[in-house]
Parts: structure tokens; C-alpha cells; sequence
């Protein structure tokens, strides 16, 4: 079924990110903005290598949402970037991972897509577990705390420009005009913070922008092959790898009520996903009957 194939890219999409923001951890050293540039520029000359040697044509049809998306992305991501630097990693994760709800929000008006109320009561689950998670940590400062929440909201706009394309442009269309619109617009901003990278800095900046490609590639194609709010739920499952890599490698102690929130959040997303299949399944034997 085109969901199941949804989910699983999904999943891929998921566990690509997780390591992506690993390295971005790691690279703390960089401005937010170079480590933007550095990715996307990896970026560009992967998909112009897939997209000659797929003799897809690059501009794509839907160029306004196409364009927005974009720009929409690499705000999101800049900013997600400097809180990821500033912040634990799982307490960045949690507040940048409340986009599903903007995205669904904003997919009432931009997609016509329908919420049921059931759903709401899932991402109230979601956004209880994200909320005992981070806590009451001091390290989140109030500009810190918008950075983190506009980076969200326009995350939650790209997801919807990506599934308003989905009839119209490739997948490796869509991933390409990030790169397109982040590489000179970041190229000029980090020449007022420029730090040259060293060593193995080097290695990891390249290990980035793979990484982002596969989870950006397969993020289009989940979000292509499914309605947002079939799946989009899933990548609450990053949170567990942030917290993972916290506890692992960054020596972070998280509180019983931390674990509650953990499987809150898996709670919200296991049910929104088997809900919204259910769904599917449910339309799929009722026009068989008829």
C-alpha cells in the first residue's frame, strides 16, 4: 500500500536527520550559517548529478511553491541549527519537533486536508511528552525558545509546499531548490562570521550534507506518496535518538518524568499513524462494498 511505502520512508528520513544533527553537534565550533552553506552545497551537486543522470529537467513546474519551499527550508533550518548549538541536543530536538502540529495546522488552509478531533487529541499527547521532556531546563532562554518555535512554524510551511507539489514535480526537484535558494543566500551571510573548518571538521561537513540528502529525499517522498498528517507524526521518533545520543555521548542524566514523556510521545505518534491507516483501510473496504 502507497502508505505503508510512506511510512517507510519516513522512518529512512528519520534516522538520517538523527545522525545529521549528531554531526552538526560535533561541528559546534562553525557558525550555524556556514554549517547551512557547507550542507548545501553538498546538496546542489548531488541532486545536479541525479537529476542529469535521471534527464529530469531541474526547474520543475509548481516553481512558486517550489521557490517558497525554499525559502521556507532554509529559514527553518538556520535557525534550528543555531538552537541546535546552543541548546542539549534533546531539548533543541523537542522544541523544533513540535512542526507536525504547525504543519497540520497549516495544512487545513494551504491543502483543504481535514483534522479529526481524535487526531488533536494525539498531538495533545505528543505535545505533553515534548513538554515533560525539555522540562524545566535553564539553558533555553526566551530568544532561544522563539528561534526555536519560528523555526517549527516554518518548517510546518515547507512540509505543506512539498505536499502541494507532489502531482506536479519529481522528488529530486523539490530537494534541489533548497540548495538553490540556500547556497548564495548563505554564501553572503557567512562572510560576515566566516571560520575555516580543520581536520576532520571537514570530513563531517561532508557527512552532513549526505546524510540531509538521503533525509531530505526521502522526506519528499513520504510526504509525496501520503496525506501530511498520515505520517508526519513520525518524526517524533528523532527524540528518542536525540535523547539516545545525550545519554550515550554527551553524558546527559534526563529524570523519570523525562521517560514519561518519551512514551507519551510514542504514545501520540503509534496512535495518530494506526488511526489515520485505519482510516484508509476503513474507505478502501467501504468502496469495494459498493
Amino acid at each position: 500500500m502507497k502508505i505503508d511505502k510512506a511510512i517507510g520512508y519516513m522512518l529512512i528520513s528519520v534516522l538520517g536527520f538523527a545522525f545529521m544533527n549528531l554531526t552538526v553537534k560535533f561541528l559546534h565550533r562553525l557558525p550555524a550559517t556556514e554549517l547551512v552553506l557547507f550542507r548545501s552545497l553538498v546538496s546542489l551537486v548531488l541532486c545536479l548529478y541525479f537529476l542529469r543522470k535521471k534527464r529530469i529537467k531541474p526547474w520543475g513546474n509548481s516553481r512558486k511553491y517550489l521557490v517558497l519551499r525554499g525559502i521556507f527550508g532554509v529559514t527553518a533550518l538556520s535557525l534550528f541549527f543555531y538552537t541546535l548549538q546552543k541548546l542539549p541536543l534533546g531539548s533543541a530536538i523537542t522544541i523544533q519537533y513540535l512542526s507536525p502540529i504547525f504543519t497540520a495546522f497549516f495544512g487545513i488552509f494551504i491543502l483543504k486536508e481535514k483534522v479529526r478531533w481524535l487526531q488533536w487529541l494525539f498531538f495533545l499527547f505528543s505535545f505533553c511528552g515534548i513538554a515533560l521532556i525539555k522540562g524545566f531546563d535553564p539553558s533555553i532562554t526566551p530568544t532561544l525558545l522563539v528561534m526555536g518555535l519560528l523555526s517549527a512554524i516554518f518548517a510546518g510551511l515547507a512540509y505543506n509546499c512539498v505536499r502541494k507539489v507532489k502531482d506536479t514535480d519529481h522528488p529530486l526537484v523539490v530537494v534541489f531548490y533548497f540548495p538553490l535558494i540556500a547556497t548564495p543566500i548563505m554564501a553572503i551571510v557567512s562572510l560576515f562570521s566566516w571560520v575555516t573548518p580543520e581536520g576532520h571538521e571537514w570530513l563531517l561537513l561532508l557527512l552532513m550534507g549526505v546524510l540531509t540528502q538521503i533525509a531530505q529525499l526521502y522526506m519528499t517522498k513520504a510526504l509525496q506518496a501520503a496525506e501530511i498528517n498520515e505520517i508526519v507524526n513520525l518524526k517524533y521518533l528523532g527524540i528518542i535518538l536525540a535523547l539516545s545520543f545525550d545519554f550515550l555521548i554527551f553524558s546527559v542524566d534526563y529524570q523519570p518524568m523525562a521517560l514519561l514523556g518519551i512514551l507519551l510521545v510514542l504514545s501520540g505518534v503509534l496512535m495518530n499513524t494506526l488511526y489515520k491507516v485505519w482510516l484508509k483501510r476503513k474507505r478502501a473496504r467501504l468502496q469495494e462494498e459498493r
